[in-house]
C-alpha cells in the first residue's frame, strides 16, 4: 500500500501515516529500512498491519519526499504576482523629522 506521512517525530520514534484507502496507521522508527528518514508529507509504501493496537505500517519504504512534491505542485500553479503595499505614514512616527523651531521649544 502507499500513503502519505501525516507527521513524524524523530525524536519519539513514531508518527502516523495516511494511506491511500485514508486510514490512519501507526508507524514506528524499526518499521523503517535502516538509514531511512521520514518527514512530514513524504510519501511511503507500507504493508498494512492490523494489530491488537490498531492499524500499524510495516516495511515503510520512502517512495518520495514531501519537499518535492510541493515542487511539483508549485510548477504546475500559475504564479500570483506579489502584492506590496506602501508604507504608511504616521504623524507620530519615531524619528520623524521636525522644524528646528519646535525642537528648540522643547528644550526649555
Amino acid at each position: 500500500m502507499e500513503g502519505t506521512v501525516k507527521w513524524f517525530n524523530s525524536r519519539k520514534g513514531f508518527g502516523f501515516v495516511k494511506g491511500d484507502d485514508d486510514e490512519d496507521y501507526f508507524v514506528h522508527y524499526t518499521a523503517l529500512d535502516k538509514g531511512t528518514f521520514i518527514r512530514d508529507n513524504d510519501r511511503v509504501s507500507f504493508d498494512a498491519a492490523d494489530t491488537d493496537k490498531g492499524k500499524q505500517a510495516q516495511n515503510v519504504k520512502l517512495l518520495q519526499k514531501g519537499s518535492e512534491i510541493a515542487g511539483d505542485q508549485a510548477e504546475e500553479q500559475p504564479q500570483e504576482e506579489a502584492k506590496t503595499e506602501e508604507p504608511q505614514e504616521d504623524s507620530e512616527s519615531f524619528g520623524e523629522e521636525q522644524p528646528v523651531e519646535e525642537i528648540e521649544d522643547n528644550k526649555e
